[in-house]
């Protein structure tokens, strides 16, 4: 067998783990940063509202303006698929990280509950598919809404919420009938070894629940 015969498989291989290194990556980076603009764009669109309520246009037209280049960076974001997963869940653990995108949100958030250190994995799947579901709410839920993140974890599983007391609409899904961004939701958990379910009801809100292992991590040193 040849030299190239015999090192093709290998970078076969190679080339799919990096495809799919890259996906996950354009995934996190698109869902991570994403939360953020589309809040500032919320932001953004209600001021501008509000502007011309009060009768100051410039003032409106300004603020669209503003929100048409957040809309563009949002665009940007989605097409570039190099990153890491954010620095303060890297550092600070999920409960830090998801308390710090919560004051960012345009719906208000509170974060309860606690949750050890455990893998980068199941970490960024509990981080992302919250995120996810705050982002939902925000865009769904109602400029009246609120939320909360849950979180709790018992004998090696992390079991976490995302609830709203928004508008709602008729909905139960566990994973197999989901689609968008309910379906990254469901994918991630399920690929950390875990699940996911939505719920919703017009009028009652919308509650995200799932589950997944979490691995104790090790002190270092």
């Amino acid at each position: 067998m040849s030299t190239l015969e015999t090192y093709a498989p290998r970078g076969r291989t190679a080339a799919i783990a990096d495809a799919a290194v890259r996906r996950r990556i354009e995934r996190d980076l698109h869902d991570g940063a994403q939360n953020t603009l589309v809040a500032l764009r919320l932001k953004l669109g209600l001021a501008a509202d509000r502007a011309a309520e009060l009768g100051a246009p410039d003032l409106a037209r300004t603020l669209l303006d503003i929100g048409e280049e957040a809309q563009a960076a949002l665009e940007e974001v989605r097409s570039i698929a190099r990153g890491v997963v954010p620095p303060l869940l890297a550092v600070g653990g999920v409960v830090e990280a998801l308390a710090a995108e919560g004051r960012r949100a345009a719906t208000p958030v509170r974060v309860l509950g606690t949750a050890p250190r455990s893998s980068p994995e199941a970490e960024a799947a509990v981080y992302y598919c919250c995120l996810e579901a705050l982002q939902n709410a925000a865009k769904h839920a109602g400029p009246a809404a609120r939320a909360t993140v849950w979180l709790d974890c018992t004998e090696g599983v992390l079991l976490f919420a995302v609830l709203d007391d928004g508008a709602g609409f008729p909905l139960v899904l566990d994973g197999r009938n989901a689609d968008g961004g309910l379906a990254h939701m469901c994918a991630r958990a399920a690929e950390a070894g875990g699940k996911l379910t939505i719920s919703s009801w017009p009028g009652r809100g919308t509650t995200v629940r799932g589950w997944v292992p979490w691995p104790a991590v090790t002190p270092s040193g």
